[in-house]
């Protein structure tokens, strides 16, 4: 970790910025290995641009930073202490600091209370600079977060058929994801027949019937803190319908060309265009109403996205999903995603489960 927040060091102090302040979440997690619980008592990681970093932490939570194997000094503060004070005694002259993205409002406005002479941004410039790039560590992570959720999709069978609720099916697949070596489930969707129009559907009392197309989109983090995120279409039984199953051949052919288009070199819009344009084509262009992708590291959704107007040039190590649909609103959906990883000549896909229709 340590590499880690000296890059982050570096950053900030090239960006202009005395120190980042970095509370509870991904950011926390990705630089110190501490998945700190979120409570209101303060716990935030200060990284001065000069200096040694340190972790601010409520007393009562040492023992549970020091058993997660942090590498940086504590300080820490007793129930009636003001951590913000403390802070700011700590930082006597910065001028300029960084404050994570999803900091809580009530922490920002404590920030400008205790440091009233301060320029306050966000810090994600800094910290996504350091995420975007995945080192070799954490492209293994997602790997194995990849073969974890395709075994899951792999036992969809035992568990959706008809007459069975959406419900039902996805207390299974839950359950599943843990079994098959996940530490969290983070989504689970099941969407059936008209409910497949939903992209994300939350799980209902629905009861899925013969011939319904069935939207499985499920995802969870693994105790390495990597995430999953993988979508697969079956069908419940029965015989597709001729018309779905024609735009489900177009949809496959497309997220299949952008599987082939996406490597370094090019732009993350680009990837988008590919599979959009493919759909549009075929006058389905309508009916694809999402991006085509998002980042996925210690988030399902970070960056970068793989959207119209995203003109980032991909690189060696950025992760991203690659999941076009196609919805027609209360009568089907349908959509297929995976999860990538630009390598030095190409791209690696990390979920390997079939993307054709499956009938079960």
């Amino acid at each position: 970790m340590t590499t880690r927040w000296s890059r982050a060091q570096s950053e900030a102090a090239r960006q202009g910025l005395d120190a980042l302040l970095i509370t509870p979440g991904a950011d926390l997690r990705y630089l110190t290995g501490y998945d700190a619980k979120p409570l209101e008592r303060l716990t935030c990681l200060v990284v001065p641009s000069e200096g040694d970093p340190f972790l601010v932490v409520p007393a009562l939570e040492r023992a549970a930073a020091e058993a997660s194997g942090v590498e940086i000094a504590l300080e820490t503060f007793g129930e009636t202490e003001d951590p913000f004070q403390l802070v700011a005694s700590l930082l006597p002259s910065a001028t300029s600091v960084g404050l994570d993205n999803h900091m809580w409002a009530e922490r920002v406005f404590a920030w400008h209370d205790v440091l009233p002479e301060t320029a306050f941004t966000t810090a994600g410039t800094v910290i996504r600079e350091l995420r975007l790039r995945k080192d070799a560590a954490e492209l293994e992570a997602l790997r194995e977060a990849g073969e974890t959720i395709d075994r899951v999709h792999a036992r969809v069978h035992e568990w959706l058929r008809p007459g069975r609720t959406e419900r039902e099916v996805g207390a299974d697949i839950a359950r599943a994801i843990v079994e098959e070596g996940h530490e969290t489930v983070d989504f689970v969707i099941v969407g059936s027949g008209p409910n497949s129009a939903s992209p994300h559907h939350e799980l209902s009392d629905r009861v899925i019937e013969e011939g319904d197309p069935v939207v499985v989109d499920l995802g969870g983090t693994t105790h390495a803190g990597y995430c999953s995120d993988s979508t697969r279409t079956y069908l419940a039984g029965g015989t597709p319908d001729p018309q779905y199953a024609e735009a489900y051949t177009v949809l496959l052919a497309a997220q299949t060309a952008q599987r082939a288009h996406a490597r370094p070199g090019v732009t993350a819009e680009s990837v988008d265009a590919v599979g959009r344009q493919i759909l549009a084509d075929a006058g389905y262009g309508d009916l694809f109403i999402h991006r085509t992708g998002h980042g996925i590291g210690m988030e399902t959704h970070e960056e970068p996205y793989i959207v119209e107007g995203n003109e980032l040039v991909l690189e060696e190590g950025m992760a991203f999903s690659i999941e076009p649909g196609f919805y027609v609103s209360g009568v089907h959906g349908a959509r297929i995603e995976d999860i990538a990883v630009c390598t030095a000549d190409g791209l690696a896909v990390l979920n390997d489960r079939p993307r054709e229709l499956v009938v079960l």
